[in-house]
């Protein structure tokens, strides 16, 4: 080797380790300090050993070059996870407080372009303070194009995020965009306006926890699709989460293999749901007696609890589970509810993830304020999704569906459902026997001489009407089966479904909008 040579790689063997501590020692001790790990041990705690190949380690301002610090509070590449390959940047809270500047931004891009040309999922982490003050307002907009990235990506390509740190502004407008966001109690700050601002504009005095934290997000805006109690939690649930899911819109979902071998009869189920409609009951224990092993991936388990959202398997083939929960407001269906459902079929059509629907539900929520709030214009997101998705869907009506609900929870094969199954002590109708006999015999009810007894009677006649036997007779079910059976009908009748599933050429591609 020559002198010159020696001189040369000695000069890149400084500049990568002077690259590798971000904004030098006394800020990763600063980050230590606050209980988070730093941009590059993230990416090392997330992906499989040895696997990360980081594009743009030296990029840096003028400024920063100078002063030989590196990365522009970003780092950047690719790696895999289970030994699938995937797209990650991770924001470096050590340099300019991981905010969004030129170099950041063309880092973070390049990135999203060559994770949707690759067909590959990509992960974001997120620790930074947005956009950077002190950005010469005529920087080429061209470099400031994020958001159309996580745009286009949209359907093409899974697109996970996860808040480890404050993300305000441009820094939460991002992730909103993403798939699935998950969240860390005590690091997790996101909002479009930080407590200063607030305060400022508006003269409100509120914490970071308060306005932007992972309880707030994941209880009641709805942002959040889980929360956990530290970052090793959160990898770990990345990584489970991409085990459900294929790599772009071009693949089906990975198949698995069940440690219970189907198909299984299973008694337990005939003791789960009470008959009597009126009576509650958990609908999760229902589907873990379903689905393979007991075991299922939910997004927004906090959030209206109403309905339950979930990715599991059945004899292998994963799936997508939207089931009505009984121990929430009946299982009814209200705005909260409805987005939350309409945008988890919308990511299972975008990749090819066959939907089970769960039905018992009472219908929409009456009350004026949900219906002033947009019951109707948020409550038509989930027929409308149902109705636009071309993946296999069946649909099992347990108990009830009434009203509108029962299309927007599949139990109509005119939207598009294949196939539609009832448990023998299933109901359905416009509205509920008992409120139907109220509306349509309020009268008669009065002037009988015995009230109670005639409005028992009306409710008996009205309930014949509404038996899964009518359904069946007329077709609007393909079949009544008893719970025991449950698991073993889903399993053979998705395999009929999956049997010659094909991927067609120039598919109809739709994004995942943040309904």
């Amino acid at each position: 080797m020559d002198e010159e040579l020696k001189q040369a790689i000695e000069r890149l063997r400084s500049q990568r380790a002077k690259a590798a501590l971000g904004g030098g020692e006394e800020e990763v001790e600063r980050q230590h300090a606050k209980g988070k790990l730093t941009a590059r041990e993230r990416i090392e705690h997330l992906l499989d050993p040895g696997t990360f190949v980081e594009l743009g380690m030296l990029g840096a301002t003028k400024e920063d070059a100078a002063k030989e610090i590196y990365g522009d509070g970003i780092i950047t590449g690719f790696g895999k996870i289970d030994g699938r390959m995937v797209g990650i940047f991770s924001q470096d809270y050590t340099v300019w407080r991981g905010s969004f500047g030129e170099v950041h931004r063309l880092k973070m891009n390049n990135v999203m372009d060559k994770a949707r040309d690759l067909g590959i999922p990509m992960i974001c982490l997120w620790d930074g303070s947005g956009g950077r003050l002190e950005l010469n307002a005529y920087i080429n907009p061209a470099h400031y194009s994020t958001f159309k990235r996580f745009a286009k990506n949209s359907g093409l390509i899974p697109q996970i995020s996860a808040m480890l740190g404050p993300s305000p502004g441009n820094g939460a407008y991002g992730p909103a965009m993403t798939d699935f966001i998950f969240m860390v109690d005590g690091l997790s700050y996101v909002f479009a306006t930080g407590p200063k601002g607030t305060k400022a504009e508006v003269g409100e005095e509120i914490s970071m926890e308060d306005l932007g934290g992972a309880k707030v997000h994941c209880q009641k805006s709805g942002l959040g699709d889980a929360r956990f109690k530290s970052e090793e939690e959160c990898f770990a649930a990345i990584r489970r989460l991409l085990s459900y899911l294929p790599s772009s819109h071009e693949e089906f979902p990975p198949e698995g293999k069940p440690a219970d071998s189907p198909p299984r009869i299973n008694e337990r189920l005939n003791d789960l749901v009470p008959s009597d409609s009126r009576k509650t009951y958990d609908m999760r224990k229902v589907i873990l007696e379903i689905v393979d092993d007991r075991d299922i991936f939910e997004i927004k388990p906090e959030f209206a609890k109403n309905i339950i959202t979930a990715f599991a398997r059945l004899n292998g083939h994963m799936v997508g589970i939207l089931a009505n929960q009984p121990l929430y407001m009946a299982g009814s269906l209200t705005i909260d509810a409805s987005v939350k459902a309409a945008r988890f079929v919308r990511f299972a059509d975008c990749f090819n993830i066959p939907l089970i629907m769960l039905v018992d539900t009472t219908g929409y929520l009456p009350g004026s304020q949900q219906e002033h709030n947009g019951l109707l214009r948020h409550g038509a997101k989930l027929p409308f999704a149902i109705a636009e998705s071309t993946v296999p869907k069946i649909a099992l009506l347990i108990r009830k569906a009434y009203g509108g609900a029962k299309p927007a929870m599949g139990v109509d094969k005119d939207l598009g459902v294949h196939v539609v199954y009832a448990w023998p002590i299933a109901e359905s109708g416009v509205m509920g026997a008992r409120a139907t006999v109220k509306v349509l015999y309020k009268d008669e009810i009065r002037a009988a001489k015995d009230p109670e007894a005639y409005f028992e009677e009306k409710v008996e006649e009205f309930r014949r009407n509404e038996s899964p036997y009518i359904m069946a007779n007329s077709t609007f079910i393909d079949d009544i089966i008893e719970p025991a059976e449950t698991r073993d009908r889903l399993i053979a009748t998705l395999e009929v479904l999956l049997s010659k599933r094909k991927i067609p050429k120039g598919k109809t591609h739709h994004g995942n909008i943040p309904l």
